[in-house]
């Protein structure tokens, strides 16, 4: 079976050929790291990305880079010609205000839908994620707190229980990635965290319609 180059780890961990998982690893590993670029505008809108280049960069073989290239493509992070060009998307206002408002209604209405099923544990791994975002605040880790922000709303999500609306929110998400970073950099953040407490009261009184409200909130303020 053909080999790839292992993900970037220890030296003490002996090279194998790779798994269909570990080929899976590379691509994810690939991904991550050409988002955070992205997203932190350190790759910025409309810059040249050759395959061969980051594969350099990354210390991955340029399949998985190209894999990752296509992922962004589809999350429309990148634009690309073939056997012309692969550039980092421009910021369209109108694209990621289209986006904005798909995944702040998808939000709002998993909200409403999670809160009949919302237990005690729910409501604890929320405020869990949301302290886990404020540390991430004060320490200027705005990936980190982008991860905590997404394991927040990941929890009505989950819980709705609705797979569509899911898929949506998944699929709409990455759009975004480059507000959520601008806000997170900034001492806008703090309201975030206040936001997130304010849907936790709401949700643990079971006031749809506050929850619904705060959770558009959080979401147009975004914009």
């Amino acid at each position: 079976m053909p080999t790839e180059e292992p993900a970037p780890a220890p030296a003490s961990v002996s090279s194998a050929p790779a798994s269909e998982p570990s080929r899976r690893l590379l691509r994810d590993v690939a991904y991550e790291a050409l988002l955070a670029s992205i997203v932190s505008g350190e790759f910025a809108p409309g810059a040249k990305l050759s395959d061969a280049e980051l594969a350099a960069r990354l210390g991955l073989s340029r399949a998985p880079v190209r894999d990752a290239l296509a992922r962004l493509t589809a999350e429309r992070l990148v634009v690309s010609k073939p056997q012309s060009y692969t550039r980092v998307a421009p910021l369209v206002a109108k694209e990621i205000r289209g986006a904005l408002a798909v995944v702040g209604a998808m939000h709002t209405l998993a909200v409403r839908e999670a809160l009949p099923r919302l237990e005690p544990d729910h409501l604890a791994q929320m405020r869990t994620a949301n302290e886990e975002f404020v540390r991430a605040v004060r320490a200027g880790d705005v990936a980190a707190a982008i991860a905590a922000d997404d394991a927040f709303h990941a929890v009505p999500v989950a819980a709705s229980g609705n797979q569509p609306l899911a898929d949506t929110v998944t699929r709409y998400t990455p759009l975004l990635r480059r507000l959520e970073h601008q806000r997170f950099s900034s001492t806008a953040a703090r309201a975030s965290a206040a936001r997130h407490e304010e849907l936790i009261a709401a949700c643990e009184a079971r006031d749809a319609d506050r929850a619904a409200e705060i959770s558009y909130e959080i979401w147009a303020e975004l914009d």
